[in-house]
């Protein structure tokens, strides 16, 4: 037999091969377990096969009908409004939906501070992608040149006094805009950093910078807010065009000069010597102690000495003023004039940021310029103290709390109020279209503040809350249809809720060691600038919150809390 008719299928008939051939008995290797031996008939296969399962009903039952419909997990459930038809597909409530989170799209026309905000208060993995248009010439954006512009631009703001907030809303606005959504800023009061992770698998760049020196120009803080505008409304704002954009800023002069700073300084003295009961008299001599302090400050400053010996050497000359007049019993308020001469040298404006810091959870940095404060609060009692000490071995007869009556002179008040908020605009550095603004707010605040507190006999804390308030909500309007920082409309304008003198007398009465008169000061200016600063932080969340910007589609309900825990 030849090999390939060994080939042929056992138990199957072939035509082709001779019976002698098929009755020819084979090997063992050509046999098979499953194979009738030959001269047994082969059984017949059955008619239908019938597969027996573990799952199969077995015979005599009936399956029940399922009462509903599998779902899938790519479905909605009922309830729940699909992207597409944005319609519901049932009455049944669903609380989470199947597909996950819907893709937050945030338009333009808003605000990018608040655009900005809403993306940093929600988790990196939620954030919506950059809708930046790539032109053909681009490869992708230059990650390490994109860091060095959001550093260098949010140096600029956090030295201008900005909040740690929106220092950090703007960082994630300027990487955002340039494709680099994976951005996470940081800022503790010194210290700037960014860090952007490509991908899951790439390894992050962390890029950080160190602002060691602040100074006030509002100028410059509202040309650095326009650059941050252009660079996140406009798709075609080149990497170029920012850098050169941000070196005009850096090389821009302030809008006012020195002499005028000092005149502004003088000013301001004068008007809060006025607020707390003094004469015309008394306003001239506190703007001369106040301009003195101004010159002595620029010359220690001019020597390189710190600023804590700077406002030692600034608060002499306004309590030598107030001394002197003492002396000559010239029968002006002394306390009048040391009032007034220090109230542009208590740090109530920072007192009120690190407040309004700590209030957006940003502890550190709160921590931080509450800590520069109790550190230039002392100075300015220091140099009080050097000279009032001087003044009581000469029997100078001085009653601090002579400055303290309360007098009711509205008009002047009222006036001094302004005369307050625009020197101290003047010494913000403002641009010039805001000083106006600004100085509206102000004697909108002090008339509400007035009305509580002497008409409607309301508490002093009560009352600065709710004037402070309509100073953030007028603020707030004011900076979102101007698309600007709310700092020039807001920090001047909150210049006569201050708590400056509170503030003074109470460290003043506590270095001399009568506790019972001093802690009751110091507790007042801590609810005070509590107040203020929650006053501001209440009107700046309701004008977000509450009020739409002209032409944004965006719904303000959609806004993510600030919180970041619950407290447990």
């Amino acid at each position: 037999m030849t090999p390939d008719r060994q080939h042929v299928s056992r138990g199957v008939s072939a035509p082709d091969v001779d019976t002698a051939e098929n009755q020819k008995p084979q090997s063992d290797e050509a046999h098979s377990a499953f194979t009738p031996p030959l001269g047994i008939p082969r059984p017949s296969l059955p008619e239908d096969e019938h597969p027996t399962s573990e799952f199969a009903v077995p015979e005599g039952l009936s399956a029940e009908a399922p009462s509903e419909p599998e779902g899938s997990a790519f479905v909605p459930p009922a309830g729940v409004k699909t992207p597409s038809s944005n319609q519901t597909t049932g009455g049944f409530p669903a609380i989470t939906p199947p597909n996950g989170i819907p893709v937050l799209r945030l338009t333009k026309d808003a605000p990018w501070q608040d655009r900005m905000r809403t993306m940093l208060r929600m988790p990196i993995s939620e954030r919506p992608t950059p809708e930046r248009v790539e032109r053909q010439d681009e490869t992708g954006p230059a990650v390490p040149r994109v860091l060095d512009l959001t550093l260098r631009i949010a140096e600029l703001l956090l030295a201008g006094g900005e909040g740690a907030e929106d220092v950090e809303a703007a960082m994630l606005g300027v990487a955002h805009a340039y494709g680099l959504d994976r951005c996470e800023p940081t800022v503790t009061f010194t210290l700037l950093s960014v860090s952007y992770q490509p991908s899951l698998v790439d390894d992050p760049v962390t890029a950080s910078r160190t602002v060691r020196r602040r100074g006030t120009d509002y100028t410059r803080l509202s040309a650095v807010f326009r650059l941050v505008d252009d660079i996140t409304s406009q798709d075609d704002f080149t990497l170029e065009e920012a850098y050169r954009r941000l070196a005009e800023i850096r090389r821009n002069r302030h809008p006012y000069p020195g002499w005028a700073l000092t005149v502004a300084g003088g000013g301001l003295a004068g008007a809060a010597s006025m607020l707390v009961g003094g004469d015309w008299p008394v306003f001239f001599a506190a703007a001369i102690g106040a301009m003195l302090g101004d010159r002595l400050a620029w010359l220690a400053s001019g020597r390189g000495l710190p600023e804590f010996y700077q406002f030692v050497a600034a608060a002499m000359p306004p309590a030598a003023m107030g001394v002197a007049l003492s002396l000559a019993n010239s029968g002006l308020q002394a306390s009048a004039v040391i009032t007034g001469g220090l109230f542009a040298l208590i740090p109530g404006r920072a007192l009120v940021a690190g407040v309004q810091d700590g209030l957006t959870g940003y502890y550190i940095t709160a921590a931080a310029r509450l800590l520069e404060v109790g550190y230039l609060i002392v100075g300015i009692v220091c140099g009080v103290l050097t000279v009032l000490y001087g003044g009581v071995q000469l029997d100078a007869k001085l009653n601090p709390e002579a400055a303290l009556r309360h007098v009711e002179r509205p008009y002047i008040q009222i006036l001094a109020a302004m005369l307050l908020a625009l020197t101290f605009c003047i010494l913000l550095q403002q641009e010039r279209h805001t000083v106006l603004f600004a100085t509206l707010n102000g004697g909108v605040a002090w008339v509400v503040y007035g009305a509580l507190a002497d008409t409607a006999d309301v508490p002093p804390v009560a009352a600065t809350t709710v004037a402070a308030g309509l100073v953030g909500l007028f603020g707030q309007l004011l900076s979102r249809y101007r698309y600007a920082s709310a700092l020039p409309y807001v920090t001047a304008a909150i210049g006569p809720l201050l708590p400056g003198s509170a503030t003074y007398f109470g460290l003043l009465a506590l270095a001399q060691g009568n506790l019972d008169r001093g802690i009751p000061h110091l507790t007042q200016a801590a609810a005070l600038a509590l107040a203020i600063a929650i006053g501001v932080n209440l009107g700046g969340e309701a004008a977000r919150l509450f009020l739409k910007t002209p032409g944004a589609p965006m719904d303000p309900s959609d806004r993510r809390a600030a919180k970041r825990t619950r407290g447990f």
